[in-house]
């Protein structure tokens, strides 16, 4: 029954049922560059500030009034790779981790403070990987929706946290294209 429904809502997702698609355009990922994330008609709707001059990597999403909603930080001195995202008012709501081991695919979490973790399965350097909350595609994040250089798609599930899915594939980004 578990697998039947399961099938069924990644299905409903991938036709985009109650799905919320963003355009991640970058000029680059790297500190100091920052770049938009637009809606499917194309208007910004957060704005990726990177962030110069500080000991960890840091980017702050901000709405498109400018307010910040979030902010993305580098965890030095850990034995995984990790970024932890916190909210407006500084308070921690997920870490994002690299595995530490990868034999044959790219492996990520995401650990949410209040609430399940969050599976990143997928090739993660080509942006081209699904988020899986108890083996329900939450969010979809792909680069085959655009022809253009350095843009890829990040499509969003109902019920899942736009901020969080959004800040942790600015996270994943980043650590995946650390010289980018």
């Amino acid at each position: 029954m578990f697998d039947r429904d399961r099938r069924k809502a990644n299905r409903a997702f991938d036709h985009g049922d109650g799905v919320t698609r963003y355009r991640m355009r970058q000029k680059l990922v790297a500190i100091g560059d920052d770049y938009w994330i637009d809606d499917d008609s194309g208007e910004h709707v957060y704005r990726v500030d990177g962030k110069v001059l500080r000991a960890r990597r840091t980017f702050d999403l901000e709405d498109s009034h400018g307010h910040r909603v979030a902010t993305v930080q580098s965890r030095p001195m850990r034995i995984k790779e990790s970024m932890a995202i916190d909210d407006a008012e500084g308070h921690r709501v997920a870490t994002v981790k690299k595995a530490l081991i990868t034999p044959l695919r790219n492996r990520w979490s995401i650990d949410q403070e209040d609430g399940p973790e969050l599976k990143v399965e997928g090739n993660v350097v080509d942006h081209e990987y699904t988020i899986e909350r108890d083996g329900y595609k939450i969010a979809e994040v792909s680069k085959k929706w655009f022809r253009i250089r350095d843009t890829y798609g990040v499509s969003i599930g109902e019920g899942a946290d736009h901020t969080v899915v959004l800040a942790a594939t600015v996270a994943i980004d980043s650590m995946a294209h650390p010289g980018d």
